[in-house]
């Protein structure tokens, strides 16, 4: 069963090991620069490791924006050797049940950003109920979703 759990002292250099097929390296920063993010803005931000069982499988960070204000999904990956199992799809259900709780302050809307070539990821935010805004970042495209 997928479950997220923090990222720690205990934990973070098993996030380090995470790998995606070279054709998809573009499309996510890897962890290490995920989680020097997350050590700068660490009053607004939370790393997860996405675990099977013991095993991390993949990684994300949440962070609020208070300037808009608005949740936001960084840097979802899962490892090379985990995708098309469903991973992606039950860690992104246990984000956004997170996200409903404000950890971190009150708002509704959720954004991300998308390389514009990820199809399987689109896919994937599309079903869940993410729409496109139309704002476009170099190759990367914005994708909202409206929680209560």
């Amino acid at each position: 069963m997928i479950h997220l759990r923090k990222i720690t002292e205990e934990n973070f250099i098993e996030a380090f090991h995470l790998k995606l097929s070279p054709e998809q390296e573009r499309f996510v920063s890897h962890p290490i620069r995920s989680l020097a993010q997350a050590y700068v803005y660490r009053e607004q931000c939370q790393p997860f490791g996405i675990y099977e069982g013991d095993t991390m499988v993949g990684y994300v960070m949440v962070i609020y924006d208070y300037d808009i204000p608005e949740y936001d999904i960084w840097h979802m990956m899962i490892d090379e050797s985990n995708q098309r199992k469903g991973c992606g799809k039950a860690a992104l259900d246990q984000v956004l049940d997170y996200i409903k709780t404000k950890p971190f302050g009150s708002s509704d809307r959720v954004a991300l950003t998308c390389n514009k070539d990820n199809t399987q990821a689109l896919t994937m935010y599309k079903n869940r109920g993410f729409t496109e805004t139309g704002a476009v970042y170099e190759d990367e495209i914005e994708l909202s979703l409206m929680i209560q």
